[in-house]
């Protein structure tokens, strides 16, 4: 996920970031129809950007394209999602425990400024700015083992449960929660403790993983 600040190069750059903002902060909401006609008129552009902005999505499992119906924003059956937190326990836990003795002091300086940056966000109540630090903050880390594919990989399924995370930040306790769980996780990359490290990134997971099941099993009953 990314935005673009400024000017945006493109038409299409234009109505991507429009379309991430929107499904991020639920004005979108998962399985909402996205309206091309409609969307089209309101961001003044025609509907070849905004196809294009859709496939994109698509390919990043944000949208699905429904025959006779158009697109619509993706929505998650909790087998679906408890799957996507699964994989990436197991994807992550190798790439901290690869990044953990080859993080320099200035990565673990990017960790504890992404991790400012999630705090302001969430005081001011800004979902979009705490979201994007949020995955600043993990990928300093996975970043750091240096592993192309894998992190190609968890770009894919954190990708995949972005629609969720306006439900999970906007609930004052979930912010305050994931202050406290990203200070432990710097206490443990500055320990070069990798069990703790990782046992800390499967308690972090949890709580976002127990928020969203009961939100997930409420909507399916």
């Amino acid at each position: 996920m990314s935005f673009t600040s400024g000017p945006p190069q493109t038409t299409q750059q234009y109505v991507l970031d429009h379309l991430r903002r929107a499904i991020l902060t639920g004005r979108l909401a998962p399985g909402s129809p996205i309206r091309q006609d409609a969307l089209a008129e309101q961001l003044g552009v025609s509907r070849v950007p905004l196809r294009e902005a859709l496939k994109i999505l698509e390919g990043e499992g944000q949208v699905i394209y429904r025959p006779r119906r158009g697109y619509m924003v993706a929505e998650l059956a909790l087998e679906d999602f408890l799957e996507v937190y699964r994989l990436r326990q197991i994807l992550e836990e190798e790439a901290v425990r690869r990044a953990i003795d080859k993080m320099t002091d200035e990565d673990i300086e990017r960790l504890e400024e992404a991790h400012e940056d999630v705090v302001a966000a969430a005081k001011s109540g800004e979902i979009i700015a705490m979201a994007a630090a949020n995955r600043r903050f993990h990928f300093t880390l996975i970043d750091a083992a240096g592993m192309a594919r894998l992190c190609k990989f968890l770009n894919i399924l954190w990708d995949a449960t972005d629609v969720y995370r306006s439900l999970y930040y906007g609930q004052e306790s979930n912010r305050e929660r994931v202050d406290h769980e990203h200070r432990g996780i710097i206490e443990a990359v500055r320990a070069r403790d990798a069990d703790t490290l990782v046992r800390r990134l499967d308690d972090h997971r949890t709580g976002t993983v127990g928020a969203f099941s009961e939100f997930l099993a409420r909507r399916d009953s």
